[in-house]
């Protein structure tokens, strides 16, 4: 005798087997985890200079960002770059402001109980 669906994707056969028919992809919430993937991905890669050139990446990338060689820009576009790559300094502005509220000057106005 034999059970049909007990659950999602599981079933009883007449010999009290478990088969599973789920796939690898059933339990991946965010990516799938493989190290080789079975087709080639469209991808942009972006050159340090600003080109791009289309081409097929093995993992799912949209976009490949190349490093810039900081030794090939001039002294001043390396600290320009080595300034910007720093974190900002927070400029912290101190208000002081004169606190002239007195309460004993409201009393008169308050009713007792």
């Amino acid at each position: 005798m034999q059970f049909t669906k007990l659950l999602t994707g599981l079933s009883l056969n007449a010999n009290s087997s478990l088969a599973r028919g789920l796939s690898s992809n059933t339990a991946a919430i965010v990516k799938v985890h493989r190290s080789i993937y079975a087709r080639r991905y469209p991808t942009m890669m972006v050159l340090p200079d600003g080109a791009t050139i289309n081409l097929s990446y093995h993992e799912p990338r949209r976009i490949i960002k190349l490093p810039l060689d900081l030794s090939l820009l001039s002294e001043a576009e390396r600290k320009a770059r080595i300034e910007k790559r720093k974190p900002k300094q927070k400029i912290r502005i101190d208000d002081d402001v004169e606190d002239t509220f007195s309460a004993n000057k409201y009393l008169k106005y308050m009713k007792k109980k």
